[in-house]
C-alpha cells in the first residue's frame, strides 16, 4: 500500500487526507480542531485518529502539509501608485497564497508605518516604479522602513536600477531582505512569478517555525506553502488538465471559511459580447482574492455588517435576532447549529458571503456616452460564461442542500454590470480535499487531477 498523508493546519480546523496511490483512491478524510496555542501536532493527532488505522499501523510514504494556522500568512503590500505598482504588490501577495492586510500607495507616512507595527504582519513586500522610472520612492520607503521598531522578513520587487540599492538599505533594520523581479516592468505589464516564489521560499524558510509548526516538521516530510497556495494549485491542474488527461476548463472556486471568504478564478477573463473595451490591469488567468470581513465565525460580525440590511431580508429577522444568534459565533468558532433556527441563520450568513465575495472578484461593466453613441469598458474579468463553479468550506459541507448557498455566486439581474456567471455547472468538494490535491500535485499532478474529478461531486 502507498498511503500518502495530506494536513491543511487551517485556522479553525486541522483536517487530513489520507491517500491510497496506486489506486488512486481517498482512504479517508478527518478533521480536528487546530491547536496552535499548545502543539500543533495534538490537533493533528486527534484528527488522524479518526481515519481507521490498517493492521500493523500507518507507514506513510510521504507526508506533506500546507498552513493558514494563526492568521496565515500575513502580509502588507508597498508601491508607488495605488492603481498601479501597488496593485501589483497586492495580487503578487494573494497569488503567493497570503491574506494582505494593508496595501500602501506613495510615500509612506509616520501614519502608515504606525498601521504596520499595529497589523503585525509575517512578510513586507515592496514594490514601486517600472524599469527605469521613478527611483524616489522606492529608495524613500525602504529608508521609512527602517524606522520600524521591528524586523519584519521583506520582498523588493520594484525598479530594477535601485532595487539593489533598496534591499541594502532595509538591510540595517530588516532580515532577511530577499530580491525579487520587478512586479510590474513596463508600464501595464504584470511580472509576479518571482514575487511570488520569494513570497513562498520565505513561508518556508521563516514563517513555518514563528508560527509554531516547526513542531510538526519532525513527522511531517515538510510543510510545503500556504494553504490558499495548495488550493490555487489544484484549481489550475483541475483546468488545465495534465498531459493527455483533460480539465474541466475554466471554472471558480468559493471557499467560505471561518475568518475569510477565498475566491479562485482560473480563466482568461476576456469580455463575452463583442464592442467591449478593457481598462485597468491586465487580469491573471489564475486570480486570487481573500475576503476578510466575510467569515463564517472568527469574521460574521463584519460579515454582518458588511451585508448592510440583506441578511436581515433573507432571513426575515429584526436586527436583535439577528444580533443574538451572531453572539453564538463570535463566543465559539467550532459553533454548529443544532436546530432549525440556528441551521437558517448559518445558511444565510453563507449565502450572504458568497454573494458578495463573488461580486467583488468579479469584473464591472461600465456604460461610456460617447459622441459616437453608447460604448462598454469592461474592468476585471467577465465570468458571465465561466462553466464550472466548485464550493468548499465547512458551511457547504455540512449543510443539506449546499446548493442554497452556493446560488449566490450566480449573476443577478438588479445588479446587471456585475458580470457573475449566468448558468455554471456546480461541483462541491465533498471530502475537502482541494488544498490536499493542491499538496499531491507537487509529486504526482496525474493521479492529483484523476483524484479531484473522481471525488468532486457534481450537484
Amino acid at each position: 500500500m502507498q498511503h500518502v498523508l495530506l494536513i491543511d493546519f487551517g485556522s479553525t480546523y486541522t483536517k487530513v487526507t489520507v491517500v491510497e496511490l496506486k489506486q488512486e483512491e481517498i482512504i479517508g478524510t478527518a478533521a480536528a480542531g487546530t491547536t496552535i496555542d499548545t502543539n500543533i501536532m495534538e490537533g493533528m493527532n486527534q484528527a488522524l485518529a479518526q481515519i481507521p488505522e490498517p493492521k500493523g499501523g500507518w507507514n506513510f510514504v510521504r507526508k506533506l502539509a500546507c498552513s493558514s494556522a494563526a492568521g496565515g500568512l500575513k502580509m502588507i503590500a508597498i508601491g508607488l501608485v495605488k492603481e498601479l505598482t501597488a496593485e501589483a504588490a497586492r495580487r503578487a501577495a494573494l497569488g503567493a497564497g497570503a491574506r494582505v492586510l494593508e496595501v500602501f500607495s506613495y510615500e509612506l507616512t509616520a501614519q502608515d508605518l504606525e498601521k504596520i507595527v499595529s497589523a503585525q504582519p509575517d512578510i513586507l513586500l515592496l514594490a514601486g516604479g517600472t524599469d527605469g522610472g521613478n527611483k524616489e520612492i522606492l529608495l524613500k520607503n525602504a529608508e521609512r522602513l527602517c524606522e520600524l521598531p521591528m524586523s519584519v522578513p521583506v520582498v523588493v520587487a520594484g525598479n530594477k536600477v535601485v532595487s539593489t540599492q533598496a534591499v541594502e538599505l532595509l538591510k540595517r533594520r530588516h532580515f532577511p531582505v530577499v530580491l525579487a523581479d520587478n512586479v510590474m516592468p513596463e508600464l501595464n505589464v504584470l511580472d509576479v512569478d518571482s514575487a511570488r516564489k520569494a513570497i513562498r521560499d520565505l513561508f518556508l524558510s521563516q514563517i513555518i517555525q514563528a508560527k509554531g509548526l516547526d513542531k510538526a516538521e519532525a513527522f511531517l516530510e515538510r510543510v510545503l506553502m500556504p494553504t490558499p497556495a495548495a488550493v490555487l494549485s489544484a484549481a489550475e491542474l483541475l483546468a488545465k488538465g495534465y498531459e493527455e488527461e483533460a480539465g474541466l476548463g475554466e471554472l471558480l472556486i468559493i471557499d467560505v471559511g471561518g475568518a475569510t471568504t477565498d475566491v479562485h478564478s482560473l480563466a482568461s477573463g476576456d469580455p463575452s459580447k463583442p464592442g467591449v473595451m478593457l481598462r485597468g490591469l491586465p487580469e491573471p488567468y489564475a486570480k486570487r482574492t481573500v475576503e476578510g470581513d466575510l467569515g463564517m465565525r472568527y469574521s460574521a460580525e463584519s460579515l454582518v455588517v458588511s451585508s448592510d440590511r440583506r441578511l436581515i431580508q433573507y432571513l426575515g429577522w429584526s436586527a436583535e435576532e439577528v444580533k443574538a444568534q451572531l453572539n453564538m459565533c463570535k463566543l465559539e468558532p467550532w459553533w454548529i447549529p443544532k436546530n432549525e433556527r440556528e441551521y437558517q441563520f448559518d445558511t444565510a450568513l453563507g449565502r450572504v458571503a458568497v454573494e458578495l465575495a463573488v461580486k467583488r472578484h468579479a469584473g464591472m461593466l461600465e456604460v461610456v456616452y460617447t459622441p459616437f453613441g453608447v460604448s462598454y469598458v469592461q474592468q476585471g474579468k467577465d465570468l458571465t460564461q465561466l462553466p464550472v463553479v466548485i464550493g468548499t468550506g465547512g458551511v457547504l459541507l455540512h449543510h443539506s442542500r449546499p446548493i442554497e448557498i452556493l446560488q449566490g455566486v450566480l449573476f443577478d439581474s438588479s445588479e446587471a454590470t456585475v458580470l457573475k456567471p449566468q448558468n455554471p455547472t456546480f461541483y462541491l468538494d465533498q471530502k475537502y480535499i482541494l488544498a490536499a490535491m493542491g499538496l499531491l500535485r507537487e509529486i504526482e499532478p496525474l493521479k492529483a487531477l484523476r483524484m479531484m474529478k473522481k471525488y468532486l461531486l457534481k450537484l
